[in-house]
């Protein structure tokens, strides 16, 4: 069974109606990234982080997968198929995808504010001040903040380096370490990048595909299944 390696962004999810990370204004939902996605936003004010994540959590929750996650998942009939996504949402495991890795962590589950390993699950939207985990430190979202360590990359970048057909849909290549991931899928697999804008991209002979996710991915997962 061949291997199908899909790196998502925020493209994906956008169509959901969840906000891209990076708008326009450099803002995330009206806030800089620095005073709620930072080490350092934590310890200086950390009920504006944890409320600023509990809305995103709660929006995450209210919003349903679109056509795109759907159609990924439909893959899996014919393929082995891992999707590596840069988004803390869990829209592909709504869509039915079955093997997802989260780069940046997922906001339903939280974390120890002493050790990123110890993870559980978040019951509703709301993780409140005083939630401790089992060291007695302070539970936050689950999410990669700037400055901390991409602890799922060199496990991504292995799974990168196995495909036989790669797929990017709704990413920037702007992020890192995700946006290097390209560099480790074989030369010779078949490449394909589904983006109302595509980025610069220099590694490798991509297959072009110029529209939004819900559109092109069903496209392309029609080709696929359908005997490519």
């Amino acid at each position: 069974m061949k291997k199908i390696v899909v790196l998502t962004g925020a493209g994906i999810s956008a169509e959901s109606g969840l906000q891209t990370f990076r708008d326009s204004d450099g803002l995330w939902e009206g806030y800089n990234i620095e005073d709620v996605a930072t080490p350092e936003a934590w310890q200086r004010d950390p009920v504006l982080v944890q409320d600023f994540y509990n809305m995103r959590r709660k929006a995450v929750l209210e919003a349903q997968p679109n056509a795109a996650h759907v159609a990924l998942a439909k893959l899996e009939q014919q393929y082995d198929v891992t999707v590596i996504t840069q988004n803390i949402d869990d829209l592909h495991e709504r869509g039915g995808s079955g093997n997802v890795l989260h780069l940046h962590g997922v906001i339903t589950r939280s974390q120890s504010s002493l050790n990123p390993n110890l993870t559980y699950p978040i019951n509703g939207w709301e993780l409140k001040i005083g939630e401790l985990c089992e060291l007695g430190s302070q539970l936050r979202a689950h999410v990669v903040w700037f400055g901390e360590a991409v602890p799922m990359i060199e496990e991504a970048a292995r799974i990168c380096s196995q495909a036989d057909i790669f797929i990017l849909v709704g990413t920037s290549l702007n992020v890192y370490p995700a946006a290097g991931l390209i560099h480790y899928v074989p030369n010779d697999v078949s490449k394909f990048i589904i983006d109302p804008k595509i980025p610069p991209i220099t590694a490798g002979n991509f297959t072009r595909i110029e529209a939004k996710a819900t559109e092109g991915v069903t496209l392309l997962v029609k080709e696929l299944v359908n005997g490519y």
